[in-house]
């Protein structure tokens, strides 16, 4: 089943982040802090749903035993909403998910885990389709400012940030992915990985609302963040079934997971009109080729 839930994740995250992409405003200094809310909300909903249907009993301890992981992943998620209004997705997506090859890399090493051959080849194609992908979108954007004769935004090529954020957000991911695994398969439960992580998220969302009302005094209403709201909602999905395929199989899931980028491009294509080039559609055919093997494995 783990295959399943990875795909399941893959296309939640990927139809979150096309929401993420149209829920950033590039003028709100505070956008992204708008996102972390809207993501503790909906998460904390759907952990506090968990706890009185699920026939396993929840222990708030596990709230601090997780809190490692939880810290790596909502820190790397808001590194990555900040990075929004510093580079353009396009760019910024295949780095940041580039974490999948570097937590499979840990896991690999430190945890001895292990993957067949055929596996090994299908994550490969994966994760370098992911950074072809991201090298091509960034040729085709430069391509069509320079028909449109637009310059690019300072902010973009000269910001030290523009490169930093989403390095920051590979690297930061890949240790909480790689923590995941550890902790799924030693220590917990995939129920109460999942509710504690929520919860934190939860937290982090009301201390970021306090924030935005009190020292802030910006208005924040939840009819405005439409968009964010509908990425939280992918977001929860996609995180309710990641934590059952790191549960089973962390060295193969993360390379593939980080390949909802792919999903990203596809519906931004669909929905935003974005244009895909033949190298693109040539790379999304070699990761879904990468994906159909490890389904048949």
């Amino acid at each position: 089943m783990w295959f399943t839930y990875a795909i399941i994740t893959v296309l939640a995250w990927g139809t979150a982040d096309l929401f993420y992409k149209k829920g950033n405003k590039a003028g709100d200094r505070l956008s992204h802090l708008k996102t972390v809310i809207m993501v503790g909300l909906v998460m904390g909903l759907h952990a506090f749903y968990l706890i009185f249907t699920s026939s396993e009993i929840y222990d708030p301890i596990n709230m601090i035993r997780y809190f490692p992981v939880s810290a790596m992943y909502i820190l790397s998620m808001a590194i990555g909403y900040a990075g929004l209004r510093y580079i353009e997705l396009s760019i910024s997506s295949p780095v940041q998910n580039s974490s999948g090859a570097v937590s499979a890399l840990l896991t690999f090493v430190i945890l001895g885990q292990t993957m067949t051959t055929t596996q090994f080849f299908a994550v490969t194609i994966i994760s370098v389709g992911i950074i072809l992908l991201g090298v091509f979108e960034k040729q085709l954007a430069d391509r069509e400012r320079l028909l449109d004769k637009k310059a690019i935004d300072r902010k973009y090529r000269l910001g030290a940030l523009a490169l930093v954020l989403p390095i920051l957000y590979a690297i930061i991911d890949a240790m909480g992915t790689f923590l995941d695994g550890y902790v799924l398969t030693n220590t917990m439960s995939e129920m109460q990985a999942n509710v504690s992580y929520e919860l934190t998220f939860l937290i982090c969302g009301l201390i970021a609302w306090a924030y935005l009302k009190w020292i802030k005094n910006e208005p924040f209403t939840v009819i405005d963040e439409r968009a964010n709201g509908a990425a939280a909602i992918f977001e929860t999905i996609g995180q309710f079934f990641y934590v059952y395929a790191m549960a089973s199989n962390a060295i193969v899931v993360a390379p593939l997971i980080s390949s909802y980028s792919m999903v990203s491009v596809i519906l931004s294509r669909i929905f935003l009109k974005e244009k895909l080039s033949k190298k693109q559609y040539l790379v999304i055919t070699a990761i879904m080729v990468g994906i159909a093997i490890l389904g048949m494995e």
